[in-house]
């Protein structure tokens, strides 16, 4: 039985120890990072192992490829994407120009990403960009203007389905407004709820269809005092699925990270209570794995079917000409 986790693995191979435990586990499906990442050829033997190790030759496999400093697939074998930052800025000359530059951007990036085995991108980032904000999000950020990061969000998104990618949002219901790293520290959100559902949510508010999207590790005080968004059921059922109205496939921002303190079994069952559809286990560490695994239980029949409608919105044969893209791309962003 699938597994409510998505994995990690340590190197730019799987070794024997790793595919017995997946085998025995069948994670929904993995995510890899730089270093994991060394060449095309590599990256398709790997995709293609970690999927054959389940026995799913259509496991979602993730990365985070941004753009900018957020970019796990890096020169010279892979294309330098800019910043989502430089989209909102081209957005203040010309917003239309921008949103197609986006687009054209992603679907680039959708092309990249098929081409190495990866079926699944966590992005776009629709925090909004504040003058206190944390420089872990900083230019990841569109913008500061909730309506200006929906739309180039909703580009970015309609660029990855297009391409045969599924898009993740994040980080929900919002990272803006914390001025610390949540990879080191937990943050905590002061703001009042009026003031939240009025800029924070908005862009994840519009972007309710999409159909994956990525919990934050923060504090909101006006919704819950005491536990993390990711482990909050009052966050992830009275804001996520109802303020917002998302209705996708929610997984957990990455469960190594410092802002989460207690062991890791636990805390893998109390995010799946909390209502977090999927665990997210990032840093390939097989000791920690197995405790995940033994905390998240099964796939739910309701994170199953969530998952599956995301499979359906995707674009499953996609015919890009990525020369005349690149081409168009050049010219909007000069």
């Amino acid at each position: 039985m699938t597994s409510a986790v998505i994995f990690g693995c340590a190197g730019t191979e799987i070794t024997a120890d790793e595919r017995a435990f997946y085998r025995e586990v069948d994670p929904l499906g993995f995510i890899l990072f730089a270093r994991n990442c060394a060449d095309p050829d590599q990256m398709r033997r790997l995709t293609g192992d970690l999927r054959e190790s389940i026995g799913r030759d259509d496991a979602p496999i993730l990365i985070d490829q941004e753009g900018g400093r957020v970019a796990r697939l890096k020169p010279p074998h892979w294309r330098a994407m800019p910043a989502a930052a430089r989209f909102g800025e081209l957005a203040q000359i010309d917003r239309a120009r921008a949103a197609q530059a986006v687009r054209i951007n992603h679907e680039l990036l959708a092309a990249e990403l098929r081409a190495i085995g990866i079926n699944v991108d966590c992005t776009p980032c629709l925090d909004l960009k504040r003058p206190e904000t944390t420089n872990a999000i900083g230019d990841r950020a569109f913008a500061a203007d909730p309506h200006l990061v929906a739309d180039l969000g909703r580009a970015a998104a309609e660029g990855l389905l297009a391409g045969g990618v599924i898009p993740v949002i994040k980080h929900m219901p919002g990272h803006g407004r914390a001025t610390v790293d949540s990879h080191l520290d937990l943050p905590t959100i002061e703001a009042d709820f009026d003031d939240l559902v009025d800029s924070d949510f908005v862009p994840f508010r519009k972007l309710n269809d999409l159909p994956w999207g990525i919990t934050a590790h923060l504090v909101y005080k006006a919704i819950d005092s005491e536990r993390p968004a990711t482990l909050s059921p009052r966050v992830i059922n009275e804001v996520i699925r109802g303020e917002i109205g998302f209705g996708g496939l929610l997984i957990s921002d990455d469960m190594s990270m410092k802002a989460l303190k207690g062991s890791l079994d636990r805390l893998a069952a109390d995010l799946i209570a909390a209502g977090c559809d999927i665990a997210l286990h990032c840093n390939g560490n097989l000791e920690e794995m197995r405790l995940v695994a033994s905390g998240c239980g099964p796939l739910s029949s309701a994170a199953a079917l969530r998952y599956e409608r995301g499979r359906q919105r995707v674009n499953r044969e996609p015919d890009f000409d990525t020369e005349e893209l690149a081409d168009e791309l050049a010219g909007l962003m000069a």
